[in-house]
């Protein structure tokens, strides 16, 4: 049997066993500790996530390029109406434009061959008709060509003759046109003036395609001679007008401005 001797030298063990664990237990923190006082953590790195945005092969929306907005130099937009006109080389947003509702004109003014005033040599105008109740493109047409030509070549606002008056009109061609996808009609006129080489004037008709529907009328003011837009103009402007956000409505019945028999 073991005596008491042998029962100290066992807890002497134990004993000397706990003091080596309790030294290697301060070595390793003393190891650790850093020159700066503070203690470094030794821990596995977590993963930051790359992103938090969803991820997906569906392009982000973008501003369709169908419909023009304001800066875009190639449309001039006429939101009452519901309509863009295309802005053509050789014509300019308005500006410093006492009428109302034009909508692009020719860049740079002249003096006028007659009363003292400033003139220019092509005008868009576009405005809702609202001075009656007839839905008619073709009534209406008619009925604004000879307002048309004498807004434009008669008298102005001020009642001043910058051409010297009309001294006479000749039809050039009329009929029914698409515009905008909608069925419009148009009257077309050479005036000839007191003073100056005269102009073109041009009535075109047609409903609009957003709220109810209320006529539009487009009217065209070209002087002629040399210093004049293209007559050709008038048609090009005519075929590009579209519904706002819809850059390719067009054609449909009455597609040519020809003249009608």
């Amino acid at each position: 049997a073991a005596g008491p001797g042998a029962g100290r030298a066992k807890v002497v063990a134990l004993v000397a066993a706990a003091a080596v664990l309790v030294a290697a237990i301060v070595t390793g923190a003393v190891v650790l500790n850093r020159g700066d006082g503070t203690t470094e953590a030794k821990t596995t790195p977590t993963p930051t996530p790359a992103s938090t945005e969803p991820t997906s092969d569906t392009p982000s929306p973008s501003a369709s390029t169908s419909e023009p907005s304001a800066d875009d130099p190639s449309v001039v937009v006429d939101e009452l109406n519901g309509i863009t006109l295309p802005l053509l080389d050789g014509w300019v947003r308005p500006e410093n434009v006492v009428e109302n509702d034009v909508v692009m004109t020719t860049p740079g003014t002249y003096t006028c061959p007659g009363d003292d005033g400033i003139c220019r040599h092509g005008k868009v105008i576009s405005r809702t008709v609202t001075s009656n109740d007839e839905k008619s493109p073709e009534a209406l047409a008619k009925g604004d060509i000879s307002d048309a030509a004498d807004a434009a070549y008669d008298r102005d606002l001020i009642d001043r003759r910058p051409y010297n008056g009309i001294e006479s009109h000749q039809l050039v061609k009329q009929g029914p046109i698409a515009v905008a996808g909608r069925t419009g009609y148009f009257v077309r006129w050479r005036v000839k003036t007191g003073a100056g080489p005269g102009g073109y004037v041009q009535s075109l008709a047609f409903p609009s395609s957003v709220g109810s529907e209320a006529p539009v009328m487009v009217r065209f003011v070209f002087d002629a001679g040399e210093d004049g837009p293209p007559l050709a103009d008038m048609d090009r402007i005519t075929k590009g007008i579209r519904p706002v956000g819809d850059a390719d409505t067009g054609g449909g019945v009455g597609n040519s401005v020809g003249p009608t028999q």
